[in-house]
């Protein structure tokens, strides 16, 4: 006799708008994001099989996964090669770069609102340094870092920087 509000005729509703965060600290580009809005990391510590190569440079040489990591955390102020390097200088020289990561791994867990996990930082990064990389490295690329061109390059693909573009050539001698 009445019609319900659940008419197979009424027009079904729009999907929602995805969800986008930024980093709250300097309000730089806002990333399309989905699972990572509830403040979780997008892989687990162990997840290594998700990206063979990444796992395998970490393995031999742990100095370029984090001087990219760094360039991205510090947002273009160090370079990868300077962070790099003085990853290596600390390992070479103490054996404590696991700190001077850890004070990376914080940073980033700050800029993106996640959980100290599986346990605080520091034992994260001194027990299972590579690991603790591999995650962090994992983490900024679904967050859409190409971590292979830098911070700089990043924000130009985003159109939040100003893009190099090549002199204009003019054509040989005419006539």
């Amino acid at each position: 006799m009445y019609e319900s509000k659940d008419s197979v005729f009424d027009p079904p509703l729009p999907p929602p708008p995805p969800v986008t965060i930024g980093i709250p600290a300097t309000g730089m580009a806002s990333l399309q994001v989905s699972s990572q809005a509830d403040g979780r990391w997008s892989t687990g510590l162990c997840d290594c099989c998700d990206d063979v190569s990444n796992c395998c440079i970490t393995c031999f040489c742990p100095c370029i996964t984090f001087g990219q990591i760094a360039e991205i955390v510090d947002q273009g102020s160090t370079s990868c090669l300077a962070s790099g390097a003085l990853y290596t200088l600390l390992m070479i020289a103490t054996g404590c770069q696991c700190i001077f990561s850890c004070l990376y791994r914080s940073k980033l867990r700050k800029q993106y609102s996640l959980p100290e996990s599986p346990c605080c930082d520091c034992l994260v990064n001194c027990c299972c340094e590579q690991c603790a990389l591999c995650q962090e490295y994992r983490e900024l690329q679904r967050r859409g870092f190409n971590m292979d061109i830098g911070y700089q390059a990043n924000m130009a693909n985003q159109g939040h920087g100003h893009a190099v573009l090549p002199p204009n050539v003019q054509a040989g001698m005419a006539r």
